[in-house]
Formats: structure tokens, sequence, C-alpha cells
């Protein structure tokens, strides 16, 4: 497919422009499948059954390969399996070796060199797991792992040494160990579903855990994280949306990095959630060669409002094993959020945040608003960079009058 922000004339559009044109809702289509009935191609089962899993299949429907993504998916099964549905195989651009598409899916070679600093469970999971399967790393919440497969596999995955077992990690899950554990521990009323991802269960497996979870008295409210409304919308049925609809309060964050994976089927797979009743969020990874772009984030986080759902993190992509070629900076993080906030509505604007290496947690990161402060006044600038001075009172009295010339740091 062509670039949908490049002229005819193969210029870049100005960024107005650029902006618009990323934000234009597109079918996939049906590319090389365009013989599969609808009846076929509209069911999830029939998009799992025809993954492409093999270098030839790759080769075969995409002969503009590069080198490194040949050697990268002849070595994939060492390190995490290829897997890609159909329907999102029509997303990539096999014609642009720089598709942000193609650079999320598509193993390369660089996922076999590894730095000194990066790890193969960055986020210190393991340490934080009291029984297998469930993570209890903060105070009230648990995350817990279901399934270690994946309706398509992300060559940056936080977990991809669990996901697919490609590397050996044979994970399988109790679940009554893990609910046992939920019971035990009154402290926790939020519970994520992840893994791998919970969708891939069909409606009767998943009903079933639901059920447990949502009869445990101090479970307040159900998550799932799920990446299957961007890979395989045709999982997102009526009769799936029924049947969570009975689990409320149940809220879903999905898995968006870039404008191009809205399409026309996953905004009405996400409608169908949302007429559910369902809470919307979406995580992002900041990712180079995807989304590191003030115009494409911007693009991003508007038109996932056009699909009911709240931006709702940007994280910095993990130091896991391999993925330096994946990483963009915090600077350019930061340059993103600072174009962000206060350029667009701020339902827009997600929060930015690092999973702190080895187990510390979410912690969000932003340009400095706050120039100064002390007991008297807070000093804090716009997104313009214009500075104010907010006088606190915390009697009810200021303690003086505000300066119409108070000196202002400067600014980095």
């Amino acid at each position: 497919m062509q670039n949908d922000t490049t002229s005819p004339g193969g210029e870049e559009p100005p960024s107005d422009q650029r902006l618009q044109l990323l934000k234009q809702f597109h079918s996939a289509g049906r590319g090389f499948w365009h013989d599969v009935s609808d009846s076929d191609w509209n069911n999830w089962h029939w998009q799992l059954k025809h993954r492409l899993t093999t270098l030839e299949q790759l080769q075969r429907l995409m002969p503009t390969l590069t080198p490194e993504e040949y050697a990268g998916t002849k070595l994939a099964y060492d390190k995490l399996a290829l897997a890609i549905t159909p329907y999102f195989f029509n997303l990539v651009d096999a014609a642009d070796e720089h598709c942000p598409i193609r650079w999320q899916v598509i193993p390369r070679v660089e996922e076999t060199h590894t730095a000194s600093w990066e790890m193969s469970d960055p986020c210190g999971e393991d340490s934080h797991s009291p029984v297998p399967g469930l993570l209890h790393r903060y105070p009230d919440r648990v995350l817990f792992l279901v399934t270690d497969r994946c309706a398509a596999y992300c060559r940056y995955c936080t977990r991809s040494r669990l996901v697919s077992n490609a590397s050996g990690y044979d994970f399988h899950p109790d679940f009554s160990q893990q609910v046992g554990y939920i019971r035990q521990h009154p402290e926790v009323r939020d519970v994520l579903l992840s893994g791998g991802d919970p969708l891939l269960f069909n409606d009767e497996k998943l009903e079933h855990l639901l059920a447990q979870l949502r009869g445990i008295p101090h479970v307040e409210f159900l998550r799932l994280g799920t990446r299957i409304p961007i890979f395989l919308p045709q999982r997102i049925t009526p009769e799936l949306c029924a049947m969570l609809k009975k689990y409320h309060p149940l809220f879903i964050s999905i898995h968006s990095n870039h404008p191009r994976e809205l399409t026309t089927e996953a905004r009405e797979a996400l409608g169908r959630l949302a007429d559910a009743g369902i809470p919307l969020g979406n995580q992002s990874v900041l990712l180079r060669h995807v989304n590191d772009d003030v115009t494409v984030m911007r693009a991003l986080v508007q038109k996932l409002l056009m699909c009911r759902v709240k931006p709702y993190y940007i994280y910095q992509c993990d130091p896991i094993s391999g993925s330096a070629h994946l990483r963009a900076s915090v600077a350019k993080g930061l340059e993103i959020m600072e174009k962000l906030r206060g350029h667009t509505t701020g339902y827009a604007v997600p929060t930015y945040v690092i999973d702190a290496p080895s187990g510390g947690g979410k912690v969000p990161v932003s340009p400095e608003y706050v120039l100064s402060r002390n007991a008297d006044r807070v000093v804090i600038r716009n997104y313009e960079g214009k500075v104010f001075e907010y006088i606190e009172s915390p009697r009810g009295t200021p303690s003086y009058k505000p300066s119409e010339d108070f000196p202002v740091p400067e600014l980095a």
C-alpha cells in the first residue's frame, strides 16, 4: 500500500495536511486474500488459522524483505515467534522499508543484538510474582497473566521471554492458584487480565474466569489488556460484547501505536465495545521509526478519541533485550508531550511514563511546567512558554502581594 502521508510526487505534505491525511479512516482491505469469502474473512478463527508464521510465507507475500528482515525472520523462533494476521498484514507497505507497521511486526536481525543494560525481564515481573502467572507489584492491584499467546507478536514485547514460548519459558498458569491468592488478599481491589492476550480465549472460557473474579467481594473492578481490536477486530463480536457487559465495572486497555492501525474495521470493533458500556483507554509505546514524531502522535491521539478511546499512557520502550533499534529517546518523548499539551484537547493528552527498570513501577515523566515554588508562591509556565505567578494562601490570606515584575528562572 502507498504511504498515506506521501504526495503523488513523493514529497512530504505540510504538517497540517499530513495530520489530516493520517486521521483518515481506511479499510485494511483483502489484499492477497481477495478471493476469500466474507464469512471466512470476518471469522476470527479463520484469521488465526491463516496467520503468517514462516519466512517462506513472508517471502512469498512480501518479496521486498530487506537483508535485516530476512535474517531476523530466519532467527525469530530463537526469541519471539513470528505471527501476523492476514487482516493486519494488509496494513504493511511492502514498498516502504520504513513502514511503521512493518517495523512493529516483522522480525529484524537487530533483535539478536543485546546491549549490556538490556534485560529479559526489564520490569522485574518475575520477582513480584507470589504465585505463577500473578504479579503483585502495587498495593491494591494485581496483574493476572492468563496466556502466553497473542494474535500477532510485537517485536518490542516486554514479555518476549514469555509470550509465544519461543525461548522455552514454559508458561502454564494455574487459575485456581491465581484466583485463590486474590481471594486471600482483601487489599486487592483491581485485577488486570493480560498475558499474552486474554481475548484469544473463547467466550465461555473468558466468562468463567471473569465470573470467578467478579464473585470476590473486595474486587471492585476488572480490566482487560488487549491488542485484539487492532490485530484482530473480527474477534469483537456482538456475542463477546454482550458477555463482557455482564461484568461491569469492566475496563479495557487497547494498544495502538500508529494512526494507520485505526482502520474502519478497528473503529467499528471499538464502537461495539463502547456501546456495551466499556470504558476504553489506549496504551502506546514510543517507538523509533513508528511514532517518534509529533504529527504522527497527534494524529493517533485525536483519531483514538474519534474511536471513543481515551489516550491513557505513552510508555517509554522498556530496555528489553534486542530492542535498541526501536527505542526512541526520552528527550523525544518529552518533546512530543510538550507539543501535545495545549495544542490539542486535554482528553487527547496521555501520561508519558517510564516503567522503572527492575520493578520500580510506572514513573510519570513530563516537561517542566513548575519553574519554582516556595511557601508563598508558585511560578509556572504554560504551553506557549508564558510565565505566571500563582499566590499561595494557606490560611485564606496571601502573605504578600504578587509583584508585577518577579524574577523568572531561565528556561533550559
